[in-house]
């Protein structure tokens, strides 16, 4: 009784912290909760393969309706020379997460490796408000169990103390780091054609750090915020910008999104081939990452991301599997980091052009802008510290 009504609890305040953002799109998680609910009942009850499908199928029909929707209807108004009308919808906060853990949830059924479910303990699994937003993606067996032990019920001072500092640490990180980062990384990009050489790798840069402070620092808070109900999350980063190869990168970087795309994607598309060779498995690997930068949101940018990405893995396995010269550790870090900051700003620059003119500017490549005017009006002391804190930090600590 005593877990039934923590469970109940934590779920009431998951939903009351989810609806503080827009209670509008309450009854669509609520909905899909109980889509993905019903379907792991099938699952388990008939496991018809049938009934996976058709899970999976529902979960992204509400993700692709509610994400891209709008980005399709351009596609098809931009090659058919049509004019539909966008709908406009607004995003639902934590979509793309909660898809991901429902869908997992459902293959983890079917292969049987969750024996037991009831619909609190999965309601709960969906959403529990620390990694609701932004993960990181939880699968079933690693969260739920941490609900249902009687230890954790009780107040641990010890894990109320550390989960606190963890919070703090991300507190910092978003609104010391990233907010400082990206208020020059704002007003940088709202003039590109005013950026010269110098300025252009400096906002690249600052931007790959405020990316990794905001989004780590969430999770941070995400950790802490769940240490503090005595509940563990997985790792989702570990030290990504120390990586001397981009399969390092990605085994660093969003940690839980390089397992899920592996585990329910990469493998088992590879296990499904008759004849798998290195070929193959490369093909696997370019649809994943362009499915990966797909995930991040619905624009030609996003894939180009992952496109990036994708070729640049293709050309690390190939290198590993090739050639037998070791390159320098300083120099391999070196072509990692500066590949991943490239890949960023076509993460961070909607337009494809502005992203290419960037590009261009950083190499002189049709660039004449000598005005350095912007540049020392925006690189102050507080931003020299900033920039240069979040070199060692990424670099130096853990």
């Amino acid at each position: 009784k005593l877990k039934i009504n923590f469970k109940i609890k934590l779920i009431f305040l998951s939903l009351i912290f989810y609806s503080w953002w827009n209670i509008n799109y309450l009854p669509l998680i609520i909905f899909t909760i109980t889509i993905g609910y019903s379907f792991g009942i099938l699952i388990k009850q008939y496991k018809k393969i049938i009934f996976l499908y058709l899970g999976i199928a529902n979960i992204l029909i509400l993700l692709i309706i509610f994400k891209y929707l709008d980005f399709i209807i351009d596609i098809f108004n931009n090659f058919f020379d049509i004019n539909i009308q966008n709908f406009n919808l607004p995003f639902p906060l934590a979509i793309s997460f909660y898809s991901f853990q429902i869908i997992a949830f459902l293959i983890n059924i079917y292969d049987k490796e969750i024996k037991k479910i009831n619909f609190i303990d999965y309601s709960l699994f969906v959403i529990f408000f620390p990694q609701l937003i932004a993960g990181p993606i939880m699968k079933y067996l690693d969260l739920v169990p941490q609900f249902n032990k009687k230890k954790n019920l009780i107040f641990n001072l010890n894990n109320f103390n550390i989960g606190m500092i963890i919070l703090f640490i991300g507190f910092i990180k978003k609104i010391i780091f990233a907010n400082y980062l990206g208020n020059f990384v704002d007003s940088s990009y709202e003039d590109i054609d005013s950026l010269n050489h110098i300025h252009a790798w400096i906002v690249s840069y600052a931007f790959t750090f405020q990316f990794y402070f905001d989004f780590s620092g969430y999770v941070d808070m995400a950790t802490g915020s769940a240490m503090m109900f005595n509940i563990k999350l997985s790792q989702n980063f570990d030290s990504p910008y120390k990586a001397k190869s981009l399969i390092g990168f990605w085994r660093r970087w969003h940690m839980t999104l390089t397992n899920f795309l592996t585990n329910f994607i990469y493998i088992p598309w590879l296990k499904k081939l008759k004849k798998p060779n290195f070929f193959k498995s490369m093909f696997i690997i370019l649809f994943v990452f362009l499915l990966a930068g797909a995930w991040h949101g619905a624009g030609w940018n996003f894939l180009i991301f992952g496109l990036i990405h994708g070729i640049g893995l293709i050309i690390n396995h190939s290198y590993r599997k090739f050639n037998t010269l070791n390159l320098n550790k300083l120099f391999s870090w070196f072509l990692t980091f500066n590949y991943v900051n490239l890949s960023f700003i076509f993460f961070r620059l909607t337009d494809l052009n502005d992203g290419i003119n960037v590009v261009k500017k950083m190499f002189f490549i049709n660039s004449t802008n000598l005005n350095y005017n912007f540049l020392l009006q925006n690189l102050n002391v507080e931003f020299f510290i900033i920039f240069l804190l979040s070199f060692i930090l990424c670099l130096f600590f853990k």
